[in-house]
């Protein structure tokens, strides 16, 4: 008997460990501990012109004091479109293994202005993807609003995973002519890939001219208010709504003018739940002032009046303003990725020995070295941990972030990182005392350990170095 009880132990030992590890398979691990609980991503843009209008990272280990990333500087810039971009959602699939940011094709003040934004701006969004939350794909342009009669933008996208549809719903704001009136209203489509979409629905609409144009759905755990879903929207209030589906029929719940919010003082409803508790923030940001995000606090996301504004004390947003973006709780493992891809790492310039007029800058993804640089972070690099391993750096583009110096054929040039071993040998190098000079610095190569970095009629090549004039040529300052 003894026996037989020790085998049905072990058995159920092992279903349970079966089913354990199914089910972290099955969702994004998380710190076991409540004490080691990972922290916050939020991705946001920072306000107008081409490059306030592209993708920052802020990190927060406690949900209500936050540090910029990468020094502040973006972190994603969109070649496509409009060449700019707002009102970021970040996405993570269910099972953890891919991510995409879904983002509003616009750019206020670089070619585009609000009236034309409004009435005849971009049909698309723009999209990224990434398997590992820190190596993002060239963007796509997705376009949602073309098939709307006579929609005329598409602005603020979200996206949350439909379990009763196995797929997402991407919802988002357009300006069309609709039963007399023209306005912003949320349209919704379904999409598995963010590639292609079902047929464009109506989502939310309110009554007469009202228009609504942010809204962002956050997922409510049982036992917590009595609905599934909460949505929170700027539609001349900011607005709370309950749900058990997300395409089902809403209700209204009420809103937060009776704490002193209303639709005429913030927008952009950023939802973010504290880890290890059922405590929630609510970010809004203060467009009426410019005074950026505030987090409005709550145990139950569902009632307007469990919401408490905060001190102004009591928070900090970091060196750079944030506005309308989106808030995901780490892991673990996402966490250290994170943190070690986009250190606080200072934009500094390569200057020639032999020219010291001249500084290493990108031209239209070409190389070379130039006096006067205009704009001056086209001569701006981050010199990163090298991409082919530690002891190494590459150089990463300041105003093309995922951009670094890569070889080709002995030829230079500003490359996309794509992520292969190739890409990360041809743009990692050792930095060693200069050649002409042990103050200096010069760049060999990882992979052509017999070439090193120089200049030749002014353009960067990999070259052996034999000749005095060559030793010069391979010889750089690292200044900021």
């Amino acid at each position: 008997m003894f026996a037989l009880r020790a085998r049905l132990s072990a058995t159920l030992l092992a279903v349970c460990l079966l089913f354990t590890g199914l089910a972290a398979m099955a969702a994004p691990q998380r710190a076991a501990a409540a004490g080691a609980e990972p922290g916050y991503l939020m991705v946001h843009f920072t306000g107008e012109g081409a490059t306030n209008q592209q993708m920052y990272l802020s990190h927060s280990t406690d949900g209500v004091h936050w540090n910029d990333l990468n020094g502040g500087g973006m972190v994603l810039r969109s070649p496509v479109g409009t060449k700019g971009v707002r009102d970021p959602a970040l996405v993570r699939s269910p099972d953890g293994s891919k991510y995409w940011i879904v983002a509003t094709d616009l750019c206020i003040g670089c070619g585009q202005n609000w009236d034309g934004s409004i009435n005849n701006g971009s049909r698309n969004l723009v999209v990224w993807e990434s398997t590992d939350l820190v190596t993002w794909s060239q963007p796509w342009l997705l376009n949602v609003a073309g098939a709307i009669p006579d929609g005329r933008n598409a602005w603020a996208p979200e996206a949350i995973w439909n379990p009763e549809t196995n797929d997402y719903v991407l919802y988002w704001a357009t300006n069309v002519p609709l039963n007399g009136v023209k306005k912003h209203r949320i349209f919704y489509a379904r999409t598995s890939d963010f590639r292609t979409i079902t047929t464009p629905q109506t989502y939310i609409e309110r009554p007469g001219t009202q228009e609504i144009i942010d809204t962002q759905i956050i997922e409510v755990p049982s036992g917590v208010g009595n609905y599934r879903y909460v949505r929170a929207s700027g539609d001349g209030q900011i607005t709370l709504e309950g749900s058990n589906s997300i395409l089902g029929t809403w209700t209204n719940l009420g809103n937060l003018s009776g704490i002193g919010l209303t639709g005429a003082m913030v927008e952009g409803p950023m939802w973010m739940k504290f880890n290890g508790t059922d405590k929630w923030a609510l970010y809004l940001d203060q467009y009426a002032t410019n005074g950026g995000y505030m987090p409005v606090l709550t145990t139950d996301p569902s009632n307007p009046a469990a919401y408490q504004k905060q001190a102004s004390g009591s928070y900090t947003m970091g060196g750079t303003k944030k506005r309308h973006g989106w808030i995901l709780n780490l892991t673990a493992a996402e966490e250290s990725r994170v943190l070690a891809r986009w250190p606080n790492t200072p934009a500094q310039r390569l200057q020639s020995f032999n020219f010291q007029d001249r500084y290493v800058r990108q031209t239209n993804f070409d190389v070379r070295i130039d006096p006067n640089v205009s704009p001056l972070d086209d001569s701006q690099f981050r010199l990163r941990t090298g991409l082919a391993g530690t002891g190494t750096v590459s150089f990463e583009s300041v105003n093309m972030p995922g951009y670094f110096l890569r070889h080709s054929d002995y030829d230079f040039q500003l490359a996309h990182n794509d992520g292969t071993t190739q890409f990360a040998a041809d743009a990692t190098f050792r930095q060693v005392a200069g050649l002409a000079d042990p103050s200096w610095s010069s760049f060999q190569s990882y992979n052509f350990p017999d070439r090193y970095i120089r200049h030749y009629a002014y353009e960067l090549r990999l070259d052996p170095i034999t000749t005095t004039t060559a030793r010069g040529d391979a010889t750089f300052r690292v200044t900021s």
